[in-house]
């Protein structure tokens, strides 16, 4: 198994008070997760429970004093001062909150890690009573460090990287990281087909079944009509209108499906950057695939084999997402179409960062306007192919690779 760097944040909290929650899609590997957690426990302190198998979801469904019958009519639990449960799939319980609730304020022998598949199932489930009670953690698909890991490569993206034959063998793994995507299943198979086959599989069982009763969709040949179309214009300004009439979905409900694909981890809705809030709140945002595997089989029903500049700009969405912990994330526009790919803002740092796949497509004029409108500290232009000339706003060029830690360390 693979280590997750989530992980490191994970285990600050095994032995606080605090519910562990893990969030998650299917297939990101939550349960793996959960197994790495267990190895830094006492084996005889912990107990595992997948709750879509219903006879452990019966015994949870009869309340916390059940769950400690069962352990103690087991012999799993005797005289502990902590034990830790492990429940994997909460979200298959009728009223999780309740039970994570009184197994947290009135057994403190207990310690509960839970992992869940999907953040809207959950949050509709999870109610305030919980509040002030869990730390919480979204596991998504691999980004491109945790890809290198699961390819066996040891390559450090901590440091600068200058020799030629590891630049050469890194571009030609993003190229790879960004036309199959960053699900674990997905990366540990080599075959293409394969690939294809793991990933229908995963929008036949996630897109189409799951998020469908989650949202309780009621027309999902439209539904479906809707995603393939929203994974065709990733990286594109969202337009409800235009999608509510070619689908034949209400304004309404595309909004509400929308809501559901975003906080299922399947789609980002980007919003424009500005200064002055109330002209934020009235910009049309733009939406993003979060995997450019499942975005490429959705358009194509085939994996490519050329990696694309709106699957490159995807693919860099999708790291910034994953690696810029609790930083803003952004785009910026004018009414006259200078544009910024990404804006990202944090209390001390402002970073404007256009992301072109051949490095000639890098534009100097909008960066130009917007570095003398909001003087951002730090300008990059990321880029897979070619290289920027020196220029006089002093933007920094670099490759997807290097793009994290010059974001998170100047």
């Amino acid at each position: 198994m693979y280590s997750r760097k989530c992980l490191s944040n994970i285990k600050k909290y095994l032995h606080t008070r605090d519910i562990i929650v893990i969030h998650g899609a299917r297939q990101t590997g939550k349960t793996t997760l959960l197994t790495l957690i267990m190895q830094e426990l006492p084996e005889r302190d912990t107990s595992y429970f997948d709750l879509e198998d219903s006879r452990l979801r019966e015994i949870f469904e009869g309340g916390a004093e059940t769950v400690e019958q069962y352990l103690r009519q087991t012999g799993k639990i005797k005289d502990q001062k902590l034990f830790y449960l492990l429940i994997d799939e909460v979200q298959y319980l009728s009223n999780p909150s309740s039970l994570l609730k009184i197994l947290h304020d009135h057994f403190p022998q207990f310690k509960v890690i839970a992992s869940g598949s999907s953040s809207f199932n959950i949050k509709k489930k999870f109610k305030d009573t919980l509040v002030g009670r869990t730390v919480d953690f979204e596991l998504h698909p691999l980004d491109f460090e945790e890809f290198l890991t699961f390819k066996e490569k040891d390559i450090s993206l901590n440091v600068p990287i200058t020799v030629n034959a590891l630049v050469e063998e890194l571009d030609m793994l993003y190229r790879e990281y960004t036309l199959y995507g960053g699900y674990p299943k997905i990366v540990l198979t080599p075959e293409t087909d394969k690939k294809e086959t793991y990933l229908q599989q995963i929008i036949d069982t996630y897109i189409n079944n799951d998020i469908r009763d989650i949202g309780n969709i009621r027309h999902v040949d439209k539904f479906n009509k809707l995603v393939r179309i929203l994974a065709s214009q990733s990286g594109e300004l969202l337009n409800v209108s235009e999608l509510s009439n070619t689908t034949g979905i209400s304004r309404q409900s595309v909004e509400e499906y929308l809501f559901i694909l975003e906080n299922t981890y399947i789609i980002r809705m980007l919003q424009p950057f500005s200064k002055n809030i109330r002209s934020e709140l009235f910009k049309t945002p733009k939406v993003f695939f979060l995997d450019t595997g499942i975005m490429n089989m959705l358009r194509q029903k085939a994996l490519p084999v050329e990696v694309s500049g709106e699957m490159f700009e995807t693919a860099i969405l999708s790291d910034l997402v994953k690696d810029i912990n609790k930083k803003s994330l952004f785009f910026w526009r004018t009414q006259d179409k200078k544009e910024i790919d990404f804006v990202v803002q944090d209390n001390f740092t402002l970073t404007a960062i256009e992301a072109k796949l051949n490095a000639v497509k890098c534009s100097l004029t909008p960066m130009r306007y917007f570095d003398n409108y909001y003087s951002p500290n730090l300008k990059f232009c990321v880029c897979l192919k070619g290289s920027v000339k020196q220029n006089e706003i002093n933007f920094t060029a670099c490759r997807p690779w290097e793009l994290i830690r010059l974001v998170n360390h100047g």
